[in-house]
């Protein structure tokens, strides 16, 4: 009856999950980064690769946009003729942007992102915990047939058959959920991983990092209560993410010592000329 009884709980947080993940729809951009009909007009009959850079950046001006591309511009999706927020890409899968997009998942059928994130580790999570449970259980009697204490044939394949199934299922998935704990621990997205995004002053990986405790909130929210369960409490609404040199890049005194600095460096060779002229005159 325990085993049983552990065995459903498991079961149906696993079913919850999974269904989660499969039904929640990825959401996408809001109306203020789509682009209106005049400026999609102008944009369109624009040219000039770098007349059109400045007309994105007008629109993106009013908007809580960071990263860019990786020559500097502003990130725009023409399929969606629209600005990408931070963290948003364009699943070709969809056909749509997603937000906070981290893959499109064939097992689910769906695109993780933003909506779904959090139950997408939840049903890892639920997956390695249900197959251990099942291998735990059926382990002994796997023994008792191997040592021959069980003679019966036909329920020995299906011993076998449970055990092998649920071992390497659990295998492959402790490798794929200990690698987004590793993501979410850094605040990252899979293609985060493996394309750093790019701020004003240049690629950062680290840039959406702030500490372990923040990250693991950013996703599974502040009520602790709701961690374990596939409720939606992640913080935010997806358009928009703390990131940790926001601070700094707004800060002017650190603007006035760069500056400071590059002064020092103009002023250097000017120094080195005037060592010259009192070296001529005393000669």
């Amino acid at each position: 009856v325990a085993y049983l009884v552990v065995f459903h709980i498991l079961f149906v947080l696993f079913v919850w999950t999974y269904w989660k993940s499969v039904f929640t729809l990825p959401i996408q951009p809001g109306k203020k980064f789509h682009m209106s009909y005049a400026d999609q007009e102008r944009y369109e009959n624009e040219e000039r690769p770098e007349v059109q850079r400045q007309i994105l950046a007008e629109i993106a001006r009013k908007l809580p946009v960071y990263t860019r591309t990786g020559n500097g511009g502003i990130r725009f999706c023409d399929r969606c003729q629209l600005i990408k927020p931070d963290r948003c890409h364009h699943c070709s899968v969809c056909a749509m942007c997603v937000l906070k997009m981290d893959h499109h998942c064939p097992w689910v059928n769906n695109c993780i992102g933003f909506s779904n994130y959090k139950f997408f580790l939840l049903f890892l999570a639920y997956s390695l915990l249900y197959c251990l449970y099942i291998a735990a259980t059926v382990f002994k009697y796997f023994i008792k047939y191997w040592t021959g204490e069980l003679t019966n044939g036909r329920s020995k394949f299906h011993i076998l058959f449970l055990l092998f199934v649920a071992i390497m299922f659990f295998v492959s998935l402790m490798f794929l959920f200990g690698y987004h704990c590793w993501l979410v621990s850094r605040n990252r997205s899979t293609l985060e991983a493996f394309s750093a995004p790019v701020f004003q002053n240049g690629p950062d990986k680290n840039g959406f990092n702030l500490g372990f405790v923040k990250n693991l909130q950013q996703v599974f929210g502040e009520e602790k209560k709701l961690w374990l369960l596939p409720i939606a409490s992640s913080q935010g609404d997806g358009h928009f993410f703390p990131m940790r040199t926001l601070s700094e890049a707004r800060n002017p005194l650190l603007t006035n010592e760069e500056q400071w600095e590059e002064d020092g460096i103009d002023e250097e060779p000017q120094g080195k000329e005037l060592v010259k002229l009192v070296v001529l005159i005393y000669s």
